[in-house]
């Protein structure tokens, strides 16, 4: 049986359901002794990003063969367990980097031109003309430098901007960067050069809290800060801090510490925009995400070998 523990489904999952056994129930990961009497019998199981899959959680799957996650992020599935089990480990990396560039974009743009809350205004009856910032020629930050962040750089080279680049793990020669004037630098050097930083990190050890009230002390004065990878990566007290007192301009926020989180000082700032993690849910990614993770778990079914593997099974890939 093919178990959805969440809220995974579309036209490529039906199609599936047609071949093999399938139950979805989007509230299962609530109820973590029901999922596992479910995966008791399960040999793949699909999540998103709320689903807890733990080495407590797969020690209840003795069938298990795939998890399928739904998206990119990997910090609630404990891959070093899967890999233990034999279990592989598959996502549609990469395919919902074009979305997240779009609301990544689409978020500064708000941000300087206060498009939500002239809206807002408006429709109060106010005519506040209040100038707004213009993108265009200004220097952008991108503190991760993955699939998400080189669909940002695409998207900015309409805005002539110059680009800095933080992360340890690409460097200046890969293919995937040329042609898109990306300077990486170090993480001081993207920090305190740039007028808008946007976030595409994970969330690890080595980046939870990294951009704090120390990182943004050596900021510029009115810096636009954009976080569409993890909500762990900013200390949210410090940045309230920054906002009172104007050191960051405003800031938007697709992913928070808590998810859903609880209701603070964040949601009552004017210059605050926050999405409920959303920048990688468009029709069109989920579509392409859905077709990755369904042709998947029918190839490893089929006891063939997967083609979007992560952990210790990546490198047997195709």
């Amino acid at each position: 049986m093919i178990l959805i523990s969440e809220d995974v489904w579309g036209p490529a999952f039906a199609e599936l359901a047609t071949k093999q056994p399938v139950k979805q129930d989007p509230d299962l990961w609530k109820n973590v002794d029901q999922l596992k009497v479910e995966l008791a019998t399960a040999t793949a199981l699909v999540v998103r990003n709320r689903t807890q899959v733990t080495a407590d959680l797969l020690d209840a799957a003795p069938h298990l063969k795939v998890i399928a996650r739904a998206g990119v992020g990997l910090d609630n599935i404990d891959i070093k367990a899967a890999d233990a089990r034999g279990i592989v480990v598959v996502a549609g990396l990469g395919a919902n980097a074009t979305s997240v560039g779009e609301l990544t974009v689409g978020l500064a743009l708000s941000l300087m031109r206060n498009i939500s809350l002239s809206a807002q205004e408006t429709r109060a009856g106010a005519w506040n003309r209040t100038p707004g910032l213009e993108l265009t020629g200004r220097t952008w930050g991108l503190l991760g430098c993955g699939a998400t962040a080189i669909a940002t750089a695409r998207l900015l080279q309409g805005f002539a901007m110059k680009l800095f680049a933080y992360d340890p793990f690409v460097k200046s020669d890969d293919p995937r960067i040329q042609g898109l004037n990306i300077t990486l630098g170090t993480l001081d050097e993207v920090i305190s050069n740039s007028e808008i930083i946007s976030i595409h990190m994970p969330s690890t050890p080595e980046t939870n809290g990294l951009v704090n009230a120390d990182r943004f002390a050596t900021m510029r004065d009115g810096v636009f800060i954009i976080n569409v990878g993890r909500g762990e990566v900013i200390n949210e007290l410090d940045l309230i801090s920054a906002l009172k007192t104007g050191k960051v301009a405003a800031a938007g926020l697709d992913v928070r510490a808590t998810e859903p989180p609880v209701i603070g000082e964040l949601e009552t700032l004017p210059n605050v925009l926050l999405t409920p993690h959303i920048a990688g849910i468009t029709k069109e990614s989920q579509a392409k995400i859905n077709s990755i993770l369904t042709s998947n778990i029918e190839l490893m079914l089929a006891s063939q070998p997967a083609t979007h593997a992560v952990g210790a099974h990546k490198e047997a890939t195709r």
